[in-house]
Order: structure tokens, then sequence, then C-alpha cells
């Protein structure tokens, strides 16, 4: 398949999503203590990955930030990534749980970010969300990741309904072995403006169309195209919605290094189109 181009740098950047195989289960606890305690890219091969109708996995641990010898918190480039790809486990199951692509037996509460988020409790499907996760990290600690999409489509048609996008922005003047300050002050400031867009992923149910049909979904990745990509991953088409769509931007949050953007397309058509 031919690499897809992303936005007026068509030349740069490649999209890309796992293929369909088989590969051994993964609990989630177990999953991102591999994710967290994986070598840097270059020095491990990518893992495989299994296509199913799967939703997102929750981290139970993580990696503290390294602490100064006079208490003041600093952020590295790894850290920084370990937070975001966190973040991401959290939304994609928040997403899936309050659009009903699975059914709410499936989920069950944690307590993250100062917040209750429902999260999936089934092996299989965290398998694959993980497994993604952990090659998504494996791109970030290189800075070659510009966009996380979590698709949803008919299970009927296989159009594309909703297109949730998360947009990362790497702070260029952090060089890979550059630590950053990170104070109390930043942490709170960084929970709070995560809180905020899980509670809008939370309301959406208020104001995105009834998906009133089976659905499915699907994680593409935006990469650099000097991004090293294994077997288990290859090229796809970008998922764009057809026909009438509306977007709705979500909040943002920072880790100094790592900046997140959110957003939302739905298909919508007008009453009587």
């Amino acid at each position: 398949a031919q690499a897809i181009g992303l936005g007026s740098a068509p030349c740069e950047h490649s999209l890309w999503r796992p293929h369909s195989s088989s590969q051994r289960a993964l609990g989630w606890g177990r999953a991102m203590d591999q994710i967290l305690s994986a070598p840097a890219p270059g020095t491990t091969t990518g893992p495989g990955f299994a296509k199913c109708k799967g939703l997102g996995v929750v981290p139970q641990r993580r990696t503290p930030t390294p602490q100064s010898a006079h208490g003041t918190g600093i952020i590295t480039l790894r850290g920084s990534t370990e937070t975001v790809v966190e973040f991401f486990g959290y939304a994609i199951s928040s997403i899936l749980y309050q659009r009903g692509v699975y059914p709410a037996e499936h989920f069950g509460p944690v307590s993250k970010y100062g917040l209750s988020i429902l999260v999936t409790k089934e092996e299989s499907l965290n398998k694959f969300i993980g497994e993604v996760l952990q090659q998504l990290r494996g791109w970030m600690l290189s800075s070659q990741v510009k966009k996380l999409i979590v698709v949803i489509a008919s299970q009927a048609t296989g159009q594309t309904l909703e297109r949730w996008t998360f947009d990362i922005q790497v702070n260029e003047e952090v060089a890979d072995d550059c630590a950053l300050p990170h104070t109390q002050a930043d942490k709170v400031l960084e929970q709070k403006q995560i809180q905020a867009i899980i509670r809008q992923i939370s309301a959406s149910v208020t104001w995105l169309p009834l998906l009133d049909e089976p659905c499915s979904f699907d994680l593409l990745v935006y990469t650099d195209k000097a991004a090293d990509v294994p077997e288990a991953w290859g090229e796809s088409d970008p998922k764009y919605i057809v026909g009438g769509s509306q977007e709705v931007k979500l909040r943002s949050f920072t880790t100094k290094i790592h900046q997140v953007d959110g957003s939302v397309v739905y298909r919508y058509n007008e009453l009587g189109a």
C-alpha cells in the first residue's frame, strides 16, 4: 500500500496500523510493565499485534518522576513519553466505553487523575491496546510520532463514524538526554489538564450522535517517514469520514516536553439530507 501523507507535508509522514495476527495474551498489568521497561528503539524488535475489536487498557503502575537531591522534580523525554502513553491507555478505554462500542459489563471503574474511569476488564482486548501502546512508546522515544487516531466504524458498512485525533507535539529545544524542571505545581497543572480531557470524553454522550448500530474500532499512528516499522504493522488509508461531518476540539495537556491536543470529528447529516 502507498504511504498516506499528512497535511501540507505529504512527503514527511506516513500512516500505520497494526496487521491482524494472533499473538500471546497479555493482561494489562504485565503489558504496562513491559511497555515501561522495554529497551529504547534500535535495541528491540517491534511486537506482534492482534487485530481484535478491542478497547483501551489502563496501567496499574508507572515509573515515578525522578527527584533531585533537593526534592525538585525533573522530567525527561522518557518520563514524558510514559505520561503520554499512560494517558492514551485511559483515553482510548474511556472513548470506547462512553461510545458504547462494547457492552458495559466489559468495563470496571479505576481511580486515576483524581477521577473514576471505566476501563476494560477483558484480557484479549487489553492485549491489543497494550501492544499498540508499546510500539507507540518506542516511536515516541525517538520523537517520531505525530498523531494517534481512534477510528470508530460501522461493522455493517465499514464506514467511519467517528475519528478521535490526538496530535503530539515535541519541544524540539529539548535534547534526548535533557531533563527539565518539573515542580509540584507543574504536576498539578498537568493532572488538571488531563482531567479536563477525560471529562470531555465522559460528557461526549451528551453532544455526539447516538451510535445505534454495532461498531468496531481501529488505531492509526502517523509517524515520520524515517520511522522503523515492524512487520506486524502496515500502511493504512486515513479512514476519513465520507459525507457531512463536524469537529469538536478537546482540551490539551503538556508535560513541558510533549503537548497533546485532542479533537473528534463525527459523521453528521442534516435532517432530510
